[in-house]
């Protein structure tokens, strides 16, 4: 009997030891090299699980993909938590595809001459630090921080920056949060830029007093690092071709033609994508600065028909809102000095992007500045169903002023009232997705039926599923430019804002994001609008019951494994006891 029990601890350990060699060359990937990397997703938002498209995308990968990431070291709690959030996330990514490799490195390291040149090197690189103020008790200190990742593949390299930009009366722990949220997305699309060979195409229509290039030249710099930009001169063409992935009509001013029209109408018809960034009025700065009362002009830009067939209208108003940005202007002058100041101007609004909605186009984004919008009309029928998702709307506090209407500053003299912004949300920035009908069935001229037949082209009188983004605004995407310096202002900056310092908007995040999602074929935007959940703890409820948790997580177990451990060795000690007297009695 005796015999048998000490053969039993002995296969026991034996097991025991075989476990844990398997386990470690499960980890360590056998003899393949490739590690071996499993988890069961059971959170509630599925934040460990990667969307279909981002799977197909890592498994159709040829090379490996190796991931420099900048954010190793010792950070505050919130900084950890994005560490270890993106160390979790390449883990899925390599869990999937064999072809991913990274490493964690802190540039901070090394002598301070070491420390120096490598941070030269990554400005240069356009990768600039974080200055985290950190309180240590009663004292604070500084440290940087690079919250960037570097992909390397197929012999290219592009930096990604981990971490939002802080949202003014955001809580961080919040922008921490989105910056967690949206770390799949992007590290595939990354992947997917580094991967694709030619660039998409993005043109902007010109012809009909468009932004000129030097206008837009702050959006299309952002988008000529992964796209290839352009202008599209409608009359030099005839028709556009589908290798243009997204056509961008950015504040006309002047009438399109019918042959521009129905080049448009047919690129949509063959499945192309618009961006729409429409001007209803024509409302000048200078001339309502210069006069006691302006009556802004309708553009006439020959648009209306057209747009109406694919279900989109404009109404005939200016909207505006409590929520709004400033404008500066000459309340007095000082001998011949001029005396400014500035005033909350309810016809610029102010647009809080996830307020209206969670597209991936508008998630966690940053607020948007709009000028002299209109509302976009949503109720318009169409004979094919068309998806309406209203991606930006004024807030809840909204006015609109129906056209004709005189213009002045005069109100601005006694304040914004809430009780006079008493209309809901309208609708600014619209996306289309569905099948249109062509403006041109049952009414295609002969001549450029002919135009087609002579390019060996057919005319397509119903679009296969396409998507068309409509903007209330075309100075949404206009840059103010330094004349005398002669430099482009970044696209969303508003120097009128934070008492004159400044302030810039997500005005180009929110045109990047539309011509992302215009352009991907492939769904990998859907990434963007996975959520992750922040529960956040009542920080003076845990100050105060700190001893309790601190025991109840540490003490309690300890407590419970001694307690298991000395009733374990009495059970081991009397079964011990037991079987010697029954061998004893048997002898």
């Amino acid at each position: 009997m005796l015999k048998n029990l000490k053969l039993n601890h002995y296969l026991q350990g034996a097991i025991a030891i075989a476990i844990v060699i398997c386990i470690n060359i499960l980890a360590n990937g056998g003899t393949g090299g490739s590690s071996f990397y499993a988890s069961l997703d059971l959170t509630e938002e599925k934040r460990f699980t990667l969307t279909d498209p981002t799977k197909d995308l890592l498994d159709e990968l040829e090379e490996v993909v190796y991931v420099e990431v900048l954010l190793e070291g010792e950070f505050p709690a919130g900084f950890k938590r994005l560490q270890r959030a993106t160390r979790e996330k390449l883990e899925d990514f390599r869990a999937r595809s064999g072809f991913v490799e990274f490493d964690f490195g802190d540039p901070n390291t090394g002598t301070i001459a070491q420390r120096n040149e490598r941070r030269k090197q990554l400005k240069d690189e356009g990768i600039e630090p974080v200055n985290l103020r950190v309180a240590d008790g009663d004292s604070k200190s500084s440290q940087l921080i690079y919250p960037y990742a570097v992909f390397y593949y197929k012999g290219r390299r592009q930096a990604v920056n981990l971490l939002e930009n802080d949202i003014p009366g955001v809580n961080p722990e919040v922008a921490l949060n989105n910056s967690i949220s949206l770390l799949e997305y992007k590290f595939v699309n990354v992947i997917q830029k580094l991967e694709s060979q030619q660039k998409p195409a993005v043109l902007f229509t010109a012809g009909h007093g468009e932004l000129a290039p030097f206008e837009t030249a702050d959006f299309e710099q952002t988008l000529q690092e992964f796209y290839n930009t352009g202008r599209l001169i409608l009359d030099s063409v005839v028709h556009i071709r589908p290798e243009v992935d997204v056509l961008v009509v950015a504040k006309p001013t002047k009438p399109f033609s019918e042959r521009d029209n129905f080049k448009i109408d047919q690129y949509i018809m063959n499945g192309g994508k618009v961006l729409w960034l429409l001007d209803r009025v024509a409302v000048d700065m200078d001339s309502l600065t210069s006069r006691k009362e302006y009556f802004p002009k309708q553009y006439d830009i020959n648009l209306d028909n057209l747009l109406f067939k694919y279900g989109i209208r404009f109404k005939d108003n200016l909207v505006l809102d409590m929520q709004c940005s400033n404008i500066q202007l000459v309340v007095g002058f000082v001998g011949d000095a001029p005396q400014f100041d500035f005033f909350r101007y309810p016809y610029h609004p102010v647009i809080s992007s996830g307020a209206t909605s969670q597209h991936p186009i508008v998630k966690s984004l940053g607020p948007i500045n709009m000028f002299f919008p209109t509302t976009i009309d949503t109720v318009v029928e169409t004979r094919l169903p068309v998806d309406k998702t209203v991606l930006l709307a004024s807030s809840n506090n909204s006015f609109f002023q129906r056209l004709p209407v005189g213009m002045d500053f005069n109100f601005l003299r006694y304040g914004l009232e809430k009780e006079n912004f008493n209309k809901p949300p309208q609708p600014l920035a619209v996306l289309y997705e569905g099948e249109f009908d062509s403006f041109y069935a049952n009414r295609l001229d002969p001549g450029m039926e002919a135009g087609l037949q002579q390019l060996g082209l057919s005319f397509k009188p119903k679009s296969e599923r396409t998507s068309m983004l409509v903007v209330a605004d075309g100075d949404i995407a206009r840059n103010d430019y330094d004349q005398r310096n002669q430099r482009v202002i970044p696209l969303g900056y508003n120097r009128n804002e934070m008492d004159g310092n400044g302030f810039l908007f997500s005005n180009k995040d929110f045109l990047i994001n539309a011509i992302e999602y215009l352009s991907d074929d492939r769904g990998l935007i859907e990434a963007r609008s996975k959520d992750v959940k922040l529960r956040l703890l009542d920080g003076a409820a845990a100050r105060q019951q700190a001893g309790f948790w601190q025991f109840f997580n540490i003490g309690l177990p300890l407590l419970f494994l001694l307690v298991f451990g000395l009733f374990y060795n009495w059970l081991r000690k009397r079964r011990y006891a037991q079987d010697l007297n029954a061998s004893g009695n048997e002898e």
